[in-house]
């Protein structure tokens, strides 16, 4: 285990090295003027490498632990609702600003962070401590079609085109235009998050035994939930009050890294945060030097064109074996 998270880090380490010097201008580090590009670097392009990694960290750890917790591989964290959620919470900020209600720069962000709270909650609040993964599941499906809902409603208000193309390019998901103080932001909640699932990482591994093998080994079923929707709260919320929604990372990781594990949760968190945040990294240079002509890709519709096809083999390879989980 530990070759394969060493890899993985070499392999992260060159796409952020990598993810400096490319994009619309190429920097070259050997050329006489490079110490004139050297705002770039630090101010631009170093704030953008450092949220992918924190944001793909996140969301990569949330899919292992999502897809352990509930057995299922096609399980993803936006299943339960947090990013609609915190998605909503910056739509209805959007919203706000446009028919001239000022909420200050870090409103957005704020009710972000609300929407995904307020999911947890909810969804702590539907399942209750005793509940099973069928009606925790059921809970956040229902949480993501009223979130959904009500986000259309709120789009629909816009008072402009503008407001209305702001929202939408918002929802759409990227990392461009962000600075440290969003680092800042994402970060911490990254890392929070992250640690909440290795909290639960053993109960996770009895967890595959069954239900009721893993209360006889002294799992406690609210604990376990309780980080889960913490983790997922943190990791997903986060990810979303920063950059918008960002798909399919925590699906597509999590099956790229298990074959190189022993298949045990509590060994696919760590490489999948590795994974997510070399993932995230790469989709985002490539999304930079894509040449378009009303600027570069954004970083969801990237991520869904790669993560749409692979759901769809996913879904055909468990049709053939007859496994569907």
């Amino acid at each position: 285990m530990s070759r394969l998270n060493g890899a993985l880090l070499i392999g992260l380490m060159v796409a952020l090295a990598a993810s400096l010097w490319a994009g619309r201008v190429w920097i070259d580090p050997f050329h006489p003027g490079f110490a004139g590009a050297t705002a770039i670097l630090v101010e631009l392009r170093l704030p953008r490498a450092c949220l992918a990694v924190a944001i793909g960290a996140g969301l990569g750890s949330a899919g292992a632990a999502m897809q352990a917790y509930l057995r299922n591989p096609l399980a993803d964290p936006g299943l339960f609702g947090i990013a609609p959620s915190a998605a909503l919470g910056a739509v209805i900020t959007l919203c706000l600003e446009a028919y001239g209600v000022h909420l200050g720069a870090w409103a957005s962000t704020f009710f972000a962070l609300m929407g995904a709270g307020g999911a947890m909650a909810l969804l702590g609040l539907i399942a209750g401590r005793q509940g099973g993964i069928a009606l925790f599941t059921l809970a956040g499906m229902m949480i993501a079609s009223l979130s959904g809902a009500l986000m259309s409603l709120a789009i629909s208000l816009a008072p402009s085109p503008f407001a209305l193309s702001e929202i939408v390019a918002w929802l759409m998901g990227a990392l461009s235009d962000r600075s440290w103080a969003d680092v800042w932001i994402a970060a911490p909640l990254m890392m929070v998050g992250i640690g909440c699932f290795l909290l639960a990482a053993r109960s996770l591994d009895a967890l595959t035994l069954g239900e009721a093998t893993a209360r006889s080994l002294g799992v406690d079923p609210g604990r376990l939930q309780g980080l889960l929707i913490l983790g997922v709260g943190l990791t997903v919320g986060g990810s979303v009050a920063v950059a918008g929604i960002i798909g399919f990372v925590g699906l597509i990781v999590p099956h790229l890294i298990r074959p190189f594990t022993d298949r045990r949760p509590s060994s696919l968190i760590v490489p999948s945060a590795l994974g997510g945040a070399l993932l995230l990294v790469i989709a985002d240079s490539l999304c930079r030097i894509v040449p378009l002509a009303g600027g570069e890709l954004r970083l969801g519709i990237g991520l869904s064109l790669l993560g749409a096809p692979f759901f769809l083999a996913l879904l055909w390879r468990m049709r053939r074996e007859g496994n569907w989980g």
